[in-house]
C-alpha cells in the first residue's frame, strides 16, 4: 500500500453523479487532486473548501477531440496525472433484436468508445512520466450476457477486451490498468437509463423478468465502491481486475465454474478439432 503522502492527481470521467461522483469526493476528501469530467458539471457540485485542487471540466466523452482538449486542460491546470477512471457510461435496456442502429451504437459511443479516447488521450502523458492508473468502471455485465441487457452486456465485453491488451501494452512503460467490475450500487443509471421499443414476441420473458425484479435487490452507497476504489489505487500490486460486492463475487465464481464444467464436457470435440499439419508448399 502506498506510504508517501503526496497527493496524486485524478481525471475521473461521469464524475457528476453516482459511482464517479463517490470516488471524485472519495479522493478530493484524502486531499489529491481531481479533474471531474462530465457532460454537466460545475464546481458548486462540490464542497467549495476543496480549492483549486478541483477541476471541473465540461466533457461529452463521446467527442474524441474534446477528450483530447480536456486531458490537455487537466494537465495544463493540475501538472501531471496520476490516476484515470474512465467511469462515464449509460445503459439501455431491450431485447437484442429490438435495437435500432442508432439505439446500439449509441450504447457503444459512450461505454466503448468514449474510454478509448480517453485512454489514448492520457497514454503519451503517462508514458512520459513512466508512471500511472487506468481504471476501467466495467460491470457486473461483463460477466455474462443476461436477457434485455445483451447490448449493455456487449459494451462492457468490449471495454474488458480492450483493456485487457491495453493493460500489456501499457506495463512497459509502468502504467498499470485495472478493471473494475461493480454489483449493484444506488446511483441514477437505472433511472436515466434508455429503452427500446418493445416488441411483442417478448412479452412473456419481459413478464418473467418483471416478476423477479419485483422479488427486490438491495444496492449499496456509492461510498463503499469508493472505498474500494482507494485501496486498488493505493495497493503495490493492483490487479488487473476487482470484483465489487458479494452478488458480483458470487455470480462471477458461478458463472466461471459453469463454463469449465461445458468446456470440460466438450473437450474430446474441442481437441479433435485441431491438427497442426506443415504449411502449403506457395510454389503448388
Amino acid at each position: 500500500m502506498r506510504t508517501s503522502p503526496a497527493p496524486r492527481t485524478w481525471f475521473i470521467t461521469g464524475a457528476s453523479r453516482g459511482l464517479g461522483r463517490a470516488f471524485a469526493i472519495a479522493a478530493l476528501e484524502r486531499g489529491d487532486r481531481v479533474a471531474a469530467a462530465a457532460r454537466t458539471i460545475s464546481r458548486h457540485d462540490f464542497d467549495e473548501r476543496h480549492g483549486d485542487r478541483l477541476l471541473a471540466l465540461t466533457l461529452d466523452v463521446t467527442d474524441r477531440a474534446a477528450v483530447f482538449a480536456a486531458v490537455e486542460t487537466a494537465v495544463e491546470h493540475l501538472g501531471r496525472l496520476d490516476i484515470v477512471v474512465n467511469n462515464a457510461g449509460t445503459m439501455s435496456m431491450g431485447m437484442v433484436e429490438e435495437f435500432t442502429e442508432a439505439e446500439a451504437r449509441a450504447q457503444f459511443e459512450v461505454n466503448f468508445f468514449g474510454a478509448l479516447w480517453v485512454g489514448q488521450a492520457v497514454l503519451p502523458h503517462l508514458r512520459a512520466q513512466r508512471a500511472g492508473h487506468i481504471v476501467q468502471v466495467s460491470s457486473i455485465a461483463a460477466l455474462g450476457g443476461f436477457p434485455s441487457t445483451g447490448m449493455y452486456s456487449a459494451s462492457k465485453f468490449a471495454l474488458e477486451g480492450m483493456s485487457e491488451a491495453l493493460a500489456m501494452e501499457a506495463a512497459a512503460f509502468g502504467v498499470t490498468v485495472s478493471i473494475v467490475q461493480p454489483g449493484g450500487y444506488w446511483t441514477d443509471l437505472y433511472t436515466s437509463m434508455t429503452a427500446t421499443t418493445p416488441a411483442e414476441a417478448y412479452g412473456p420473458l419481459r413478464a418473467e423478468l418483471e416478476r423477479q425484479w419485483a422479488e427486490g435487490s438491495i444496492d449499496s452507497e456509492p461510498r463503499l465502491a469508493a472505498e474500494a476504489l482507494l485501496k486498488l489505487v493505493d495497493s503495490d500490486e493492483p490487479p488487473l481486475r476487482l470484483l465489487l460486492g458479494s452478488m458480483v463475487y458470487d455470480l462471477a465464481f458461478d458463472i466461471s465454474r459453469r463454463r469449465m464444467e461445458t468446456w470440460a464436457g466438450w473437450e474430446q470435440v474441442s481437441r479433435a478439432a485441431e491438427h497442426a499439419v506443415p504449411a502449403a508448399d506457395a510454389t503448388h
